[in-house]
């Protein structure tokens, strides 16, 4: 029997039921995998959803979604229950988990206390989850994510962690002893302290006690530099310190779709590498490549 994938198919007012939809109806996806849904089920419906896609659990929304495709609260609400739950399958019968694009504006709207997916997995989970994106043999794992660049909490011990987070992930997805590149924070590595004081007093003193543990990572390397070098081969992965380093560098040289995955969780989560595109929702212009790639990358790593 094919395996089992759970899908929560992200704001209804979105383009994650559309994505959802198109990836099931592809012919890669139906041959790999059974697939679980959870969603908004008008929204699902509009975009083409069929009994024959799979299994399906249809969440009503509380109140009336708006007509137009933006940020709501009600599309926060229904997209946050449709998580929570599947996480809590996930949990509970250990399949893969993929998760179409939520809006991080309508989960505020809605009162939610979480940022997005991230911050919810860690706390269901009780796993120091680590956001990590791959596109072929481009991989590079972030020691934070949504937060302003003025307010980054970068601190020496997260960035440990996150390295060994990184490396154990590198070796899950078959890297053996994997050579990491650690980006730098400032221009042109902070230059010995001209622009800026932590690339001496957090990355350096990191790197020292990350190297006496046997952890094979070089750097810190400007963002530019270490992109060059990742794309030649250099480095098995790059550690980013904050959201756009890795994914300006990313989307910028794949060649492939960029799949998103949460490492260190108790199963396995991917996602699509893109957001909720309400310019576009409700159109049938989402291209949902990022969404088979995130489905077929849960399928082979969580049964390989």
């Amino acid at each position: 029997m094919k395996p089992l994938v759970l899908i929560t198919a992200g704001d209804p007012l979105g383009i994650g039921p559309e994505v959802t939809v198109k990836a099931l109806q592809d012919a890669r996806v139906q041959r790999a995998c059974r697939a679980f849904v959870i969603g908004e089920p008008t929204s699902l419906l509009r975009a083409g959803w069929t009994d024959d896609l799979g299994q399906f659990v249809a969440l009503e929304s509380a109140e009336r979604l708006p007509v137009k495709s933006v940020p709501s609260r009600a599309g926060g609400r229904v997209s946050f229950q449709a998580v929570k739950l599947g996480i809590k399958l996930a949990l509970q019968k250990k399949f893969p988990l993929v998760t179409a694009p939520i809006s991080k504006q309508s989960w505020a709207l809605a009162g939610v206390p979480f940022t997005g997916h991230t911050e919810l997995l860690r706390q269901m989970t009780q796993a120091d989850g680590l956001m990590m994106f791959v596109s072929g043999n481009l991989r590079c794992g972030l020691v934070t994510e949504h937060f302003a660049l003025a307010h980054l909490p970068l601190t020496q011990k997260r960035v440990e962690k996150s390295a060994y987070s990184f490396a154990a992930a590198l070796e899950k997805l078959g890297v053996k002893n994997p050579t990491i590149g650690l980006c730098a924070l400032n221009p042109h590595a902070g230059d010995n302290g001209q622009f800026g004081m932590e690339e001496n007093q957090i990355l350096l003193p990191a790197l020292k006690n990350l190297q006496n543990g046997s952890l094979h990572i070089e750097g810190p390397l400007p963002s530019d530099a270490a992109w060059l070098a990742h794309i030649r081969g250099d480095y098995d992965g790059l550690l980013c310190l904050y959201h756009d380093q890795a994914l300006l560098g990313l989307k910028l040289a794949a060649t492939k779709p960029v799949v998103h995955l949460t490492a260190g969780l108790p199963f396995l989560r991917t996602s699509p590498a893109h957001g909720t595109a309400f310019d576009i929702a409700g159109k049938n212009k989402a291209d949902a490549q990022s969404m088979v790639s995130a489905i077929l990358f849960a399928v082979k790593q969580a049964n390989p």
